[in-house]
């Protein structure tokens, strides 16, 4: 007997949108993918007129029924549409006739230039970095060689100069060699081996919402959480993910003692959910733990949002600019993502980090002040 195929199934595992469409162009059924696109849920979706979906897309609509009329699909390049939240989406589409036991139906596949556009920019972001982090170890390597001679001739000179005041002069030569080090430390990162374990990512989020509690005390910040009880755990090394998360956060602390503020109280969100699916890469689409950090700061300035993950990107005259670029190398060594979005008075960095199905879930902390 031969196997019936579940056609609906293997819609759902494709990484591209798909909507199934009646005659009418009423949705019949609305995959994974399109729900992500479409910031809705299939429940939502299905039923409903492709026009109160797409809210100017009546020439699109139009011309979609003159194919299914003529049964004559074609594909359109460079969209856009816009959604019941008022949200725009940049797109091509593929519509499809099919005959489906006799029913006449259509398929609208639907790919994101956004999503494109983002792989693009992440492989090539990705590239960049390297690049430049290998020349940054290559530079260190340069600068820390001459500087251990310079501190081991300056501490073999204080020994042998006569006057003790002098040696403070020697002295000064080992702290600057000493503060230069730590400084290139810092600009080539580690590069300690990843100790993983199955953690919850509260975990995490609570020890760096404990170690900077006292340091916002008196400075006008609220600290809020928003956590996601259910969260799933995770294999990661949750020391490296307290200092990636905590360069975060005092980024935005950072950012809330700007004279650019514009209002008395500053928040800074921990906000923690999971994502069904996220893309890593071209082909990589797995379930993700979102870790928000959210503060109503100045926001970055808009010249410096391309490249502020890069090493010595830095919009305060006082910053080193590294908080960040570790940052991002400690989730890019997790196989996550680290993006960031950023306007006056509001900017959210978000962690994504890849897990497997099926982990235990120890409870989160109750979300509180």
């Amino acid at each position: 007997m031969e196997r019936r195929i579940d056609y609906r199934r293997l819609l759902d595992g494709l990484n591209t949108a798909v909507l199934l469409l009646d005659a009418e162009l009423r949705i019949r059924f609305v995959n994974p993918a399109a729900e992500d696109l479409l910031a809705t849920s299939s429940r939502k979706a299905t039923g409903l007129f492709l026009g109160e979906v797409f809210r100017n897309g009546a020439e699109d609509i139009e011309a979609m029924s003159q194919a299914l009329a003529e049964h004559n699909g074609f594909t359109k390049r460079m969209v856009s549409w816009r959604l019941p939240q008022d949200k725009t989406v940049d797109l091509d589409y593929t519509i499809t006739p099919i005959d489906l036991d006799g029913e006449p139906l259509a398929l609208l596949e639907m790919n994101s230039l956004e999503h494109s556009q983002r792989i693009s920019r992440d492989q090539m972001f990705s590239t960049t970095q390297a690049t430049t982090r290998e020349l940054v170890r290559g530079l260190a390597h340069e600068i820390k060689n001459p500087l251990g001679g310079l501190r081991g001739a300056a501490q073999l000179l204080a020994r042998e100069l006569p006057d003790a005041e002098l040696a403070d002069y020697t002295g000064i030569i080992i702290d600057e060699a000493d503060r230069l080090r730590n400084l290139v430390d810092r600009l080539t990162g580690s590069r300690k081996p990843l100790e993983t374990r199955s953690i919850n990512i509260h975990e995490v989020v609570e020890r760096v919402r404990n170690l900077v509690a006292a340091e916002i005390d008196g400075r006008g910040i609220r600290l809020k959480r928003d956590y996601d009880p259910s969260i799933p755990n995770l294999h990661a090394d949750p020391e490296q993910l307290i200092q990636a998360t905590l360069n975060i956060v005092r980024n935005a602390m950072q950012s809330l003692s700007s004279p650019a503020v514009k209002h008395d109280l500053g928040a800074i969100t921990l906000r923690t959910r999971t994502v069904r699916k996220v893309t890593f890469g071209p082909r990589s689409r797995h379930p993700a733990i979102s870790v928000e950090i959210i503060d109503n700061g100045p926001g970055i300035p808009e010249h410096l949002r391309e490249s502020i993950f890069f090493p010595m990107v830095t919009g305060r005259p006082e910053g080193t600019g590294l908080g960040l670029p570790i940052a991002h190398a400690i989730v890019s060594e997790h196989r996550g993502l680290l993006e960031c979005e950023s306007e006056s008075g509001y900017t959210c960095f978000r962690l994504l980090l890849p897990y497997q199905r099926g982990a235990g879930n120890p409870a989160a902390p109750e979300p509180g002040p």
